[in-house]
């Protein structure tokens, strides 16, 4: 307060938001793993002659782009960043006190009380990122996948002759002459992935951001299947599971050419990852095919899926003791005064409340005379004679 110049108290500046931006340059979500906590700065504080405190910087962490953000409650998707640049706001800043300049009125000339900074956003979140490759191979277990792609890149996979070797999808950059594109080895699907089995759901999903399809059919199965059976059912998973990845384009080849025991098709390309047999026909068919697929992925504008919130309203609850319980953010605003021992700040939130219909959702919610009432910090007696 200035003598006899009036309230002059500037308000507080507002936190800082976290967001999470979808960015090429980065390839994981490791750092979220060693470093999960992110947050923004804080407002400054007001001060007299009605200086406003300036707003906190807002803080940008940086994801890779197919990173899925999910509810760390119930698993529900709140955003799939798809794009480069995509944008999700994580945890808002809260909004920065009003100063007491702010409460002047003609009742209230000389108001004593200011209002203080709200609380940011806090919570948990979960991050899934579902990878983005030209081309995705797809086989069943033990099919030359991962042989396949350390010879066409520098990808180092772990490779050994039994099933389910690779848990985790490896990703691999072929380089032909100045083009390059990347190649995903996908777990192998069992009959049955699409319901989830072999962990079916966890390595298709990887598929759903490749551009192009690579089917691999091995021409040593374990099983002694056919090749014809192998790609029916490759494809039928694949449709099961998402029908659209039957519309990408995809290439069929045969994977160890040089211990073949099933029959080879001539209509697709036989090669070896051990002899290099056709491994220069395959690069450059590859390299067709991820052209292809980069053509199509361009053609179709994918915007960022975002599920929001409803707008919030101020509700009522009962508390296990007995107590009411009042939620809203303009509710808890109202209260967030740093004197509610002041009569005029008193009077003000009393106002404020019966503006946002408060009491009349505490009667029809059965509150009664006396009934302990709770918003924010500030807890009070039930009055019915207010309405």
């Amino acid at each position: 307060m200035v003598p006899k110049g009036g309230p002059d108290g500037g308000d507080g500046g507002n936190g800082g938001d976290v967001w999470l931006v979808a960015d090429h340059n980065v390839a994981s979500l490791l750092a979220f793993r060693d470093y999960p906590h992110r947050r923004a700065d804080n407002g400054k504080h007001g001060s007299g002659q009605k200086k406003h405190g300036s707003s906190g910087a807002d803080y940008e962490a940086k994801v890779p782009i197919g990173t899925i953000v999910k509810s760390h409650e119930d698993g529900t998707v709140l955003v799939d960043l798809a794009n480069h640049g995509d944008r999700w706001l994580a945890a808002a800043g809260g909004q920065g006190g009003r100063g007491n300049a702010r409460f002047l009125s003609n009742s209230r000339r000389a108001p004593k009380f200011a209002e203080q900074g709200e609380d940011g956003v806090e919570g948990w979140v979960r991050l899934e990122l579902k990878l983005l490759a030209d081309i995705a191979l797809v086989g069943f277990p033990n099919a030359g996948k991962s042989t396949l792609i350390s010879r066409i890149s520098r990808a180092k996979p772990k490779i050994a002759n039994y099933p389910f070797t690779t848990l985790e999808p490896n990703l691999g950059v072929v380089q032909l002459d100045d083009f390059d594109f990347v190649v995903a080895d996908i777990p192998g699907l069992i009959e049955g992935a699409h319901e989830g089995k072999g962990l079916g759901h966890q390595f298709l999903r990887h598929v759903e951001r490749a551009r192009a399809l690579l089917v691999l059919v091995d021409l040593a199965p374990m099983d002694g299947r056919s090749g014809a059976d192998q790609i029916e059912i490759l494809l039928r998973e694949l449709e099961l599971y998402q029908p659209d990845l039957l519309d990408r384009p995809r290439m069929i080849v045969q994977a160890k050419a040089d211990v073949a025991q099933i029959d080879v098709d001539p209509e697709h390309l036989a090669f070896s990852s051990v002899t290099n047999d056709n491994m220069d026909t395959l690069i450059g068919q590859l390299a067709e095919l991820a052209k292809e697929g980069r053509s199509d992925a361009e053609s179709i504008a994918v915007a960022p899926t975002v599920h929001r919130p409803m707008a919030e309203t101020v509700t009522i609850t009962r508390n296990d003791d007995g107590s009411w319980q009042v939620h809203g953010r303009q509710a808890e605003r109202a209260v967030a005064l740093n004197d509610l021992t002041d009569l005029d700040a008193m009077a003000y939130v009393h106002d404020r409340l019966a503006g946002l219909g408060v009491d009349k959702k505490l009667a029809k919610a059965g509150a009664r005379q006396g009934d302990a009432v709770r918003i924010g910090a500030l807890e009070f007696e039930y009055d019915e004679s207010i309405l």
